[in-house]
């Protein structure tokens, strides 16, 4: 048996500890919560109308059907950033158990990335209201929508690899990417226009910018009634490819380490 075939058995093993681990997030994030699951949908809504208001009264961006283009980019960016915040803690928040018993060690982080992308598709309820009230033509380009979800998932998936074993060894590493997060706010057009940007700063954003070309994908499709661009969505699969690679080496690198650590 290769070494692939093995991975995947252990993988098909644990399955049902990780649909738990997925479970048990979920429900402890809306334990004790009134609406419950309903602040999926309501909490989404609530920050888009206030970044609406604060952003299209200062800046005045001349954009069509501005609530879902806020939406569309509030969205992924947030979901990459809960899940990163989520997975960058999934080893040293589980130390117990992984001191008492064997787990592969990336069950814990993928069950943090996946709940946080369950949270996601319960958010997509929220995005769906704003394309009903502001009547967003639905068109069989919808149907690619599942393939971007898939690609921004692919990279929060190998980006919180690499930050779970980083904070294993280095726990200062939770200040730097929260600094990072806010840098990476902005440098993403989510409540602007790229268009508002310089031609050089602009040119940096779309080929250094993951987040641009997902968030650029997702609003072709919504706003614009049309297919992405076929360099936009190969240099979306690339990064999500090429950070899953990254996150996953690293991880596998320094895994055997974890528990002198932790």
């Amino acid at each position: 048996m290769t070494i692939t075939a093995k991975r995947m058995e252990v993988f098909r093993r644990y399955w049902p500890l990780l649909e738990q681990l997925v479970m048990k997030d979920i429900k402890l994030k809306y334990r004790r919560s009134f609406l419950g699951y309903l602040w999926s949908i309501l909490n989404p809504l609530m920050i888009m109308g206030i970044m609406m208001l604060i952003f299209s009264n200062m800046f005045r961006f001349d954009i069509e059907n501005y609530p879902v283009y806020l939406i569309i980019g509030q969205t992924i960016y947030n979901f990459v950033s809960e899940s990163t915040n989520q997975a960058m803690w999934s080893i040293t928040g589980n130390a117990a158990l992984m001191k008492k018993t064997y787990v592969p060690k990336y069950i814990f982080t993928l069950s943090r990335i996946t709940s946080s992308f369950v949270n996601m598709v319960f958010a997509l309820g929220a995005m769906l209201i704003v394309f009903l009230i502001c009547q967003v033509r639905f068109t069989i380009f919808m149907l690619f929508i599942p393939a971007i979800l898939v690609q921004v998932y692919v990279f929060a998936l190998g980006l919180g690899l690499f930050l779970a074993q980083g904070t294993v060894f280095f726990r200062d590493i939770q200040y730097i990417y929260s600094a990072f997060l806010t840098a990476w706010m902005y440098a993403t057009p989510i409540f602007y226009p790229i268009s508002q940007l310089p031609e050089g700063l602009a040119w940096l954003i779309k080929h250094v910018n993951p987040l641009y070309s997902y968030i650029t994908q997702f609003r072709t499709i919504v706003l614009e009634a049309s297919f992405p661009d076929g360099r936009l969505i190969l240099y979306g699969m690339a990064m999500s490819l090429l950070m899953l690679g990254v996150g996953s080496w690293a991880f596998m690198k320094t895994q055997d380490k974890f528990i002198l650590y932790i």
